[in-house]
């Protein structure tokens, strides 16, 4: 059982939604306004947010925004139309664990709450070995990314690791951590990214009782926590000016300095950081210290898009199946040759991190041993269309109406003509569809 906020401006949909979890359990406080939601995690705890993406007064990005500036640390599921999902997929760059797509499914409501409420429990948690759980791929590209791996691991060199989100930045830098000579000491992961500017540098360095309102206690700082072994940086960029000040002096001089201390602590660490931004660029804008940046960058490697991987991607499908099949108790076998061709043909804009959500959801709603297309989102279609569609221009209208008349085709065909059901799912009553099913010269 959690307590959960729910930031939705749908008064009917959240009341489905608070009925649907009070009866598995879980207690629920419901919002609509973003302005709301400040209020409510501001005064209370809770255990999980489950947030629209477009709400009245703003979009769930400020929530996220919002709870990482107060330095608290809530798991948070993002819920959005089909069209949002790319948004989404950037909501996992400011502290999201996930998001899920409308008309919610009830199972996979279920099962991505309880993977966010099973993450936050093991945060405190040395992370297992999960070498088991991944695949490295057979492709040129990585090939080349191993082969760079196991050059610098052996190594103490700094590693910047730069590549999208969701392409595996922080297996990346597990595996140099592995195949390093300090694979016996912790590794320990920061996301700068969900740092508040106040924290970070107690976070990073620690404070000792009394440095600031709220610090009732010693605490030892990561890299305190991490002596002898690898400290992982997770969104470097994100960091202030003043901490990254800090931070270049740890890393010149081998010592830190807890906030509200005098006292210099030496450490030894190996410094691997992240980012999905080019620093070259935050550099010359003047967002990244210049000395700092060549410090952390003795030696980068560059993480390939999954839509770069070739014929990886059909491994990463299968594998993630036999992952999806052992975690869900499912028996997938197969996939049919549609759903094969819309995985293997969409963008995949959020990476690894979307494949195995896409594949997990795809094997839950999947009861036989072959998966079927009606499994997989479908703004998955909507944008295979649309990158396939003729005459594909910047004209803002034509668009969109091109992805309503994919969207609504899409729909039709998989309701088998039921116009009822069509509008229903799409949120639009029968006249509407009539007049837009003519509109659009759809049979």
């Amino acid at each position: 059982m959690a307590r959960i906020l729910i930031l939705e401006d749908d008064t009917t949909f959240a009341q489905l939604l608070e009925g649907f979890l009070t009866k598995n359990g879980h207690e629920i406080t419901l919002v609509t306004q973003v302005k709301q939601s400040f209020k409510q995690v501001e005064n209370n705890e809770f255990g999980l947010l489950l947030i629209d993406y477009r709400l009245p007064d703003g979009t769930g990005l400020e929530v996220l925004s919002h709870i990482r500036d107060l330095g608290l640390s809530i798991p948070a599921i993002i819920m959005t139309s089909f069209n949002d999902v790319r948004t989404a997929v950037r909501s996992i760059q400011l502290g999201a664990f996930d998001y899920i797509t409308k008309p919610v499914n009830p199972d996979e409501l279920l099962m991505v709450i309880k993977n966010s409420l099973a993450k936050k429990d093991l945060k405190s948690v040395e992370p297992k070995e999960t070498n088991s759980d991944f695949i490295k791929g057979k492709s040129a590209v990585a090939d080349k990314l191993y082969e760079h791996i196991s050059l610098v691991a052996p190594t103490d060199m700094s590693v910047i690791i730069q590549g999208e989100s969701g392409t595996g930045k922080e297996f990346a830098a597990r595996t140099l951590h592995q195949q390093s000579k300090r694979a016996d000491k912790p590794f320990v992961a920061i996301d700068c990214g969900a740092l508040s500017k106040d924290l970070a540098a107690s976070e990073l360095f620690g404070h000792v009782k009394g440095a600031f309102t709220g610090a009732l206690n010693d605490k030892k700082g990561q890299f305190e926590a991490a002596n002898g072994g690898t400290l992982f940086l997770d969104e470097v960029g994100n960091l202030s000016y003043e901490v990254q000040i800090k931070l270049l002096r740890a890393l010149q001089e081998r010592v830190i300095q807890p906030l509200g201390s005098t006292k210099q602590i030496p450490v030894n660490v190996r410094i691997i950081t992240a980012t999905n931004d080019d620093l070259a660029n935050s550099m010359q804008q003047g967002e990244f210290r210049e000395d700092l940046y060549h410090r952390l960058n003795e030696f980068k490697i560059q993480l390939p898009p999954l839509r770069d991987r070739g014929g990886d991607l059909e491994l990463f499908i299968n594998h993630f199946i036999q992952l999806s099949n052992r975690d869900l108790e499912r028996n997938v076998k197969s996939v049919s040759n549609e759903a094969k061709t819309l995985l293997l043909s969409y963008d995949w804009p959020g990476n690894l991190r979307e494949l195995s959500n896409v594949i997990k959801r795809m094997v839950l709603l999947s009861p036989g041993d072959v998966a079927q297309i009606g499994a997989l989102p479908d703004e998955m279609m909507i944008s295979v269309h649309h990158q396939s569609a003729p005459g594909n221009s910047s004209d803002l209208k034509a668009v969109n109406e091109q992805n309503e008349k994919a969207l609504i085709t899409e729909t039709l065909i998989k309701v088998r003509h039921n116009k009822s059901k069509a509008a229903k799912i799409l949120n639009i009553d029968r006249k509407t569809l009539y007049a837009k099913m003519e509109r659009y010269g759809i049979e």
